[in-house]
């Protein structure tokens, strides 16, 4: 929760608010709508005054008149039949003309991409078209200030772009919206915040004022807090390990291909090659021709695809393509037609799910989805239970599991009482802890800070090293560049192009023809004025400097 913290957020001003999974920055989203204390109990100590409201004297539904908020979990904010209903609930409640509640939605839907699917039921969007409809909702309210949890959380690269960009519009239209901005993305957020407030992992302020001071000065202590920096940053933070000082700290592509390019030339050293990874003989996977229709539509169509045993695969494309139900068929959820597809042998089509269990680890794209049992200790033994494991070995499995996932003190808390980043680390302990050999993950990274994330794909690595397939669905190019050996994109429902990472990922026609970006770190190293030795790298691991982050003072 948050400690003693102090802030003004100016007319028409961008705060940025970072720290580890934790740190309270939700809860502080949560007490600038009211909802702390007057629907969340808690305890709150100072004031909170937006737009000259006291926050603890009055209701939500007075302070909702200056203040729209989005949630980190989208579907905690979706209660109507038709995305149009969606839109106009908030200011019908607020007893918005019928004229004009009719035009902010036309506009709030138009202003993200969802006006042609205005009729349909919310819960037929995918994960990034409800994150979308929740900010439309927003934006329909028209409020001075516009606080976003995570906005960008489900979204595709296009998609996210277009959200900062719609940021950047409402805060230079003439109507000075303030905005309270909580996100991880910084590579995005960087162009349209003004400030940034960091919070460690108590809740207690680290630094407070321009966003791109704060972030060069203070670049070795956040990263060491566990909070999100510029994927430029984090290049430069490692580069300073082999003796290169790029300064100022690049914050940005351009700035980092810049600093690279007015080096000496000889003075970066020679980057060891990237060693093949070994493809086995046998697919894990194999899916031949699969079609999945829902809603009378067709989601998933004529997808094949093989993953090796052994393979770390990422599922990479826009919102709406299929990846989740492609992946949702592969784990046998939904149960997908009979013989199309095969995993270790197995039709997951004609086996019951405790059976799967063993084989195929799955992990929603939203951790709620899957929680059954009510303390996280429960929860991580329910499916070894259902398999009729001995006592000891699930007593062994679930202390073992505990102590990585970092949840050891809150092993009697109820799931849905964890913070976004717990529940992101028990809804994958769960997968874990059976032991599977394929493990199945869709937004592995969301709302998990830097040194979570770092934790769990370090941990993910370790597994696929030992044997286990590992399929990740993300929208985190930066992050499949990093840890995936094959990429496939979807859209439409198809697979439209699978290969070797690095081909696939530095094909910038490709990704932009698809709604995806090229990763930041490649981006900057594909220009032909950066060193040839760093040309094309496209894992910071691969860069000189060994793993040590330089202090705050950069030693």
């Amino acid at each position: 929760m948050p400690d003693g913290v102090d802030l003004t957020v100016a007319p028409g001003e961008v705060l940025l608010v970072l720290g580890p999974s934790g740190s309270g920055k939700s809860s502080l989203a949560l007490t600038l709508n009211g909802l702390i204390p007057h629907a969340v109990a808690a305890e709150v100590e100072g004031a909170v005054t937006i737009a000259g409201v006291d926050a603890h004297d009055a209701s939500v539904a007075e302070l909702s008149e200056h203040v729209a908020m989005v949630f980190q979990d989208p579907e905690a904010q979706l209660v109507m039949p038709t995305v149009l209903d969606e839109v106009c609930f908030g200011p019908e409640n607020r007893l918005v003309a019928a004229d004009e509640m009719e035009a902010r939605a036309e506009r709030a839907l138009r202003r993200v991409g969802l006006w042609d699917r205005r009729h349909d039921d919310p819960a037929t969007l995918s994960g990034g078209g409800k994150q979308r409809l929740a900010i439309a909702c927003a934006l329909a309210m028209d409020a001075p200030v516009l606080v976003l949890d995570e906005p960008t959380a489900n979204l595709d690269p296009a998609g996210a772009e277009e959200v900062y960009r719609l940021l950047a519009e409402l805060t230079t239209d003439g109507a000075a919206r303030s905005v309270v901005l909580v996100e991880h993305d910084l590579d995005l957020a960087l162009a349209v915040a003004d400030t940034v407030l960091v919070l460690d992992g108590r809740g207690r302020t680290i630094a407070h004022g321009p966003v791109r001071e704060v972030l060069r000065r203070e670049a070795g202590r956040l990263d060491a807090e566990g909070v999100w920096l510029p994927t430029p940053a984090l290049a430069a933070l490692r580069l300073r390990g082999a003796g290169l000082r790029l300064e100022p700290l690049p914050l940005t592509p351009d700035e980092l291909t810049a600093a690279l390019a007015a080096l000496p030339e000889g003075a970066v050293p020679t980057v060891a090659p990237r060693p093949e990874t070994p493809r086995a003989a046998a697919p894990m996977v194999s899916v031949h021709g699969l079609t999945v229709r829902r809603g009378g539509r067709e989601v998933v169509r004529d997808v094949s695809l093989e993953v090796a045993a052994g393979e770390f695969l990422a599922l990479l494309g826009p919102n709406g393509a299929g990846k989740s139900t492609l992946v949702e068929a592969i784990a046998g959820i939904g149960r997908p037609p009979r013989g199309v597809i095969c995993v270790g042998g197995v039709d997951p089509a004609r086996r019951r799910s405790a059976q799967l269990g063993a084989l195929v680890g799955f992990v929603f794209q939203n951790p709620e989805h899957q929680f059954v049992a009510t303390t996280v200790e429960d929860e991580l033994a329910f499916g070894l239970r259902r398999r009729g494991l001995a006592d000891e070995q699930i007593t062994e499995r679930v202390e073992r599991m505990l102590g990585t996932l970092r949840l050891a003190d809150k092993r009697g808390a109820h799931p849905f009482r964890l913070s976004g980043g717990q529940k992101r680390r028990l809804s994958v302990g769960t997968a874990l802890i059976e032991e599977p050999a394929l493990l199945v993950l869709d937004e592995p990274t969301y709302g998990l800070d830097r040194a979570a994330a770092l934790e769990l794909l370090g941990l993910l690595d370790r597994l696929n090293a030992a044997g286990t397939t590992v399929i990740v669905v993300t929208h985190d190019l930066a992050m499949a560049a990093e840890h995936a050996h094959r990429v496939a994109v979807m859209d439409a429902g198809r697979i439209v192009a699978a290969g070797a990472t690095e081909a696939v990922l530095g094909d910038r026609d490709l990704l932009a023809a698809h709604g995806l970006r090229m990763p930041p770190l490649l981006s900057a190293l594909s220009d032909p004025r950066v060193p040839r030795s760093l040309r094309g790298v496209s894992r910071l691991a691969d860069l000189p400097g060994g793993d040590r982050v330089p202090d705050r003072e950069g030693r």
